[in-house]
């Protein structure tokens, strides 16, 4: 029985991805209390699932945390929290397939998630923390359709460059 490989493309093309998420992770919305702070990573993580897939877009997520924990930039509840954001996000894409709304929503849903498990686990009130995160919910729900745009004419122009080589 064969195994199944990967090619050089899709392995860097993953890493390339979870690079970008990795700093655009790192730049942060400011919220009125700290911690709150929402990670610009959102509406391209959003987008990313879009184009390039669940499978491509969990491994770069993955890869991503990795390299945070590495740096020492996240810590396991960090991860925990994008791994359920993440989850969330390729759900209502593996759901409801690719549409404007489904792009739109899925953040804004993915970060309903995060906060509402994040009030559990430090005990403060879910819709005081949901509504520190309206401001990036809005921006994940107007960025994301447009990133999605942005990131289908880099796969068009690497798929047309695949086929030329």
């Amino acid at each position: 029985m064969k195994k199944p490989t990967i090619s050089t493309s899709t392995v860097t093309e993953i890493a390339l991805l979870a690079a970008l998420i990795t700093v655009t992770g790192a730049i942060k919305l400011p919220s009125l209390a700290p911690g709150l702070e929402f990670q610009l990573s959102a509406p391209l993580a959003v987008a990313i699932c879009a184009v390039f897939g669940f499978k491509r877009y969990i491994l770069a997520g993955i890869l991503s945390s990795l390299v945070g924990l590495l740096l020492g930039t996240q810590n396991l509840f960090n991860v925990a929290i994008a791994m359920q954001f993440r989850l969330v996000v390729g759900l209502v894409f593996v759901l409801f397939g690719r549409h404007y709304w489904t792009t739109a929503l899925a953040g804004p849903l993915g970060t309903f998630t995060a906060r509402v498990t994040l009030s559990f686990v430090v005990g403060k009130g879910v819709w005081a923390l949901v509504a520190a995160a309206v401001p990036g919910m809005v921006f994940t729900l107007l960025t994301a359709p447009l990133l999605v745009k942005i990131l289908d004419r880099i796969a068009r122009f690497r798929r047309t460059a695949d086929v030329q080589a």
